[in-house]
């Protein structure tokens, strides 16, 4: 099995241009033979709040159908970050876009403290795939914060648990603690993907990481580095690759 988190620097409300670099991301993801590419919380619009609702992505939104493609041609499982509007309710939300031309959607559980102003969370879409028989499960930042988002994770079986964030450099080691503790309660691999760079006027941490199911650390990239963090399965075993701009 081999996964691939990327670590990217969005420009802010410009989806083409953000787009446009998920594109090349996934490419250089394939190339990797990676079966799943997660990018960070927001990822296709960079983080948003006030202007999330002009910048949203639909649940059939013509905007994926790139990407759709590429999950196809490429065989590759793809975690995109978007505001989505869902009926008359907006999400903080991410596209798990499947080679077999599925679309799926997982919404955040738990907000961070303002967020709730512009947007809702619900329970409802949390959705699980499987590789190889390994069951993955998803969250989006905060979700980390509350420990029982893992212990539900973990209540489904779940052998991987990917996270897509957006975390600052004063956040960042909460966001490590909280990591490794759950790996290794849980039993779970987990994989994490952050921006780097700017993202809604505040700095990002960057530091993508990969924990085993010791809660050992098994890779991490920079703070400020954007491009990929690769791990590969060898029976029980990890190893990793990190691939920068």
């Amino acid at each position: 099995m081999i996964l691939a988190a990327a670590q990217t620097q969005p420009t802010r409300g410009d989806i083409d241009a953000n787009l446009a670099d998920h594109y090349r991301l996934i490419e250089l993801a394939a190339q990797n033979k990676a079966q799943l590419i997660a990018f960070p919380e927001m990822s296709m619009t960079g983080y948003e709040r006030e202007n999330a609702q002009q910048l949203a992505f639909k649940k059939d939104d013509s905007r994926l159908s790139h990407l759709q493609k590429l999950a196809v041609d490429h065989n590759i499982i793809i975690i995109a970050g978007a505001p989505i509007q869902i009926e008359s309710e907006l999400f903080i939300g991410e596209f798990i876009i499947s080679p077999d031309h599925s679309v799926k959607i997982y919404t955040k559980q738990f907000l961070h403290k303002g967020e709730d102003s512009f947007f809702h969370s619900s329970f409802d879409y949390n959705p699980m795939l499987e590789i190889e028989n390994q069951k993955i499960s998803f969250a989006i930042c905060a979700d980390i914060d509350n420990s029982l988002h893992p212990e539900n994770a973990s209540k489904k079986e779940t052998d991987i648990y990917i996270a897509s964030i957006f975390f600052s450099p004063n956040g960042i080691p909460n966001a490590y603690r909280d990591l490794q503790n759950y790996a290794q309660k849980h039993k779970m691999n987990v994989l994490m993907s952050n921006f780097s760079g700017e993202s809604w006027g505040s700095p990002s941490a960057g530091q993508s990481a990969f924990w085993n199911t010791k809660g050992e650390l098994i890779a991490q990239m920079k703070d400020s580095d954007s491009g990929l963090l690769i791990v590969e399965k060898h029976t029980d075993n990890w190893t990793s690759t990190i691939i920068t701009d």
